[in-house]
């Protein structure tokens, strides 16, 4: 599995996912795909831009995903779930309406969520041409807290420039990377994470993987949960013994009351499920928001995509020219419900993953007007998971 830690300036501790800082903790029975990462689903790409400002007032990005390489022209079945509704992905009633995804998916904050639409427009005019059609999809989570999303730093050339640098093969830069740059998770450093899984199915020859990838940007510290050990309630205690971080801590609940979060959650898998199925998968996705802590709070925007990459329909053909015969049939796979229940276990068990992911790979920011964030603190972490969570590991 490949490894992934980076060290924080001098004198901090450093970053590393949950697997490496607690590689006892029982995580599933389902192992992860090689790199642990939405892109272990074959042929998706991906590409993250960070925007911040000397000064520290900027600070978000851009996250692009990209389902096929062809995905102008070779759609995907795809579902979706919203969780709690009060955050924003375009191109959603489209999906709902067809179960196909033919654009790629980027992620960012609220006030950036034009420019990115423009962006997607703009790179399929400007590399396919001007017939170029989509409703573009992008999603949203607020990083106002730590950055100055008046600045309208996202651009249209930010999305372009990441589509055309999308890689497969790569892990996903997790904590502050892309459009997670400036978000907050249970009242920590949020931000992007990532987890697969590879899913054998009972009585059959046959292995699937499930990934996903999550903007988390949502819940309160006292909420945290780590493979059910109250940690965020431990931290919160502590965190109140101590004046200048108490006051911290007070200023952030305060305007998250005002405007709580989101977390959007991107579900990929290689089984070939319909859409129907796809929307049952995104469902699932609550499962793994509800163990670490998530509950859908009234302010929250927590809206799941799920697609399958193993069909791939025509979409945006041209139409036949005269005399030319086209069937208007086409075939297509699909896994049987006996399937979907393992497909669920794994889908729960990495969006839980991704999001302590994203939570542990954080580095602590002081952003917009001074507000600063803290990372979660790794060491007192294992120390309190030693000391609670023995039942819990393996």
């Amino acid at each position: 599995m490949v490894r992934r830690q980076r060290a924080r300036a001098s004198g901090s501790e450093p970053r590393m996912r949950i697997r490496e800082l607690l590689p006892d903790l029982f995580l599933g029975d389902h192992l992860p795909g090689p790199l642990n990462s939405l892109t272990d689903v074959s042929g998706i790409g991906i590409s993250t831009q960070e925007i911040a400002s000397t000064n520290g007032s900027i600070n978000t990005g851009v996250t692009c995903i990209t389902p096929l390489k062809d995905w102008s022209h070779k759609a995907c079945y795809a579902g979706l779930f919203s969780f709690n509704g009060y955050g924003e992905m375009t191109g959603a009633h489209d999906i709902t309406e067809n179960g196909l995804l033919y654009s790629p998916i980027i992620l960012t904050g609220t006030f950036g969520i034009g420019a990115a639409h423009q962006g997607v427009l703009e790179y399929g005019v400007k590399t396919l041409g001007k017939s170029f059609m989509a409703l573009p999809v992008v999603a949203e989570t607020y990083d106002g807290y730590l950055h100055d999303c008046g600045s309208f730093a996202v651009t249209p050339k930010h999305v372009v420039e990441g589509l055309q640098s999308t890689k497969t093969g790569v892990a996903v830069k997790e904590g502050n990377s892309g459009g997670g740059k400036g978000m907050i998770c249970h009242g920590f450093k949020g931000g992007n994470g990532s987890s697969s899984r590879r899913v054998k199915i009972p009585y059959r020859d046959e292995t699937f993987t499930v990934a996903c990838m999550v903007q988390a940007n949502y819940g309160a510290m006292r909420l945290l949960r780590i493979a059910g050990v109250p940690v965020g309630r431990i931290l919160a205690e502590e965190i109140l013994k101590d004046e200048g971080r108490k006051k911290a801590k007070e200023e952030l609940e305060k305007a998250k009351e005002e405007k709580d979060g989101s977390i959007v959650i991107i579900i990929a898998t290689d089984a070939p499920l319909l859409p129907h199925q796809l929307t049952r998968i995104a469902k699932r996705a609550t499962v793994g928001v509800s163990r670490v802590g998530g509950i859908g709070h009234n302010m929250s925007g927590d809206i799941f995509l799920a697609f399958s990459t193993a069909n791939e329909i025509p979409v945006n053909q041209p139409r036949p020219v005269e005399g030319e015969s086209r069937s208007t049939i086409e075939k297509v796979k699909v896994v049987e419900d006996m399937a979907m229940s393992s497909l669920f276990e794994g889908t729960a068990d990495c969006v839980e993953e991704a999001i302590y992911n994203s939570l542990f790979m954080a580095e602590t920011m002081v952003g917009l007007e001074g507000h600063k964030v803290e990372a979660l603190p790794l060491k007192r972490v294992k120390e309190i998971m030693k000391e609670y969570g023995k039942a819990q590991m393996k």
